[in-house]
């Protein structure tokens, strides 16, 4: 916070403020009666209120014997989460509420994203629904979809048969 430059004094002139500790959203916020960051996010938002999308980041991989799903969801709590699974599609949705903003707070950044997200995806044949898990630890979301055990590989082993070795003998 030391380099954030601090507005002293509101007897100034216009032209002695910009020389001392110059920040420009303040200056446009007093000349013009506009904040940019707010600005920003009705223009995103298209709306009054600044609205920033929430797209969470998802991994998703498969193992010999189940898919992992994981995301990354800070802030988004267990009751506002929602995991569906019909037939081949698995949904995944929920929110991550705004925190209380007061008249009186004074952003200098505004980077992190709020809102509804709903992510789904398609599944191969063969999950096991019975046994699926999730858990939301520490903002990350670890789903398991084990596979069922006819969809899973088998190991067949390679060996030679006795014809092949009385074969051998005889030539």
């Amino acid at each position: 916070m030391a380099d954030l430059p601090v507005r002293r004094g509101s007897g100034s002139s216009p032209v002695s403020r910009w020389t001392r500790g110059f920040d420009p959203f303040e200056q446009m916020r007093e000349l013009m009666g506009f904040d940019p960051i707010e600005q920003m996010g009705r223009i995103i938002g298209g709306g009054g209120e600044p609205s920033w999308n929430f797209i969470p980041a998802f991994e998703v991989k498969e193992t010999k014997d189940s898919y992992i799903f994981k995301a990354d969801l800070p802030g988004v709590k267990d009751d506002d989460l929602d995991i569906t699974l019909t037939g081949d599609r698995l949904t995944i949705s929920g929110k991550r509420e705004t925190e209380q903003r007061e008249e009186s707070d004074r952003f200098y950044a505004y980077e992190r994203s709020y809102g509804s997200f709903s992510r789904s995806f398609t599944l191969p044949e063969g999950v096991d629904v019975e046994h699926c898990n999730a858990e939301l630890k520490d903002g990350v979301l670890n789903l398991r979809l084990p596979k069922l055990p006819e969809v899973q590989p088998k190991r067949i082993q390679v060996g030679t048969s006795d014809a092949n070795k009385q074969g051998k003998a005889k030539a």
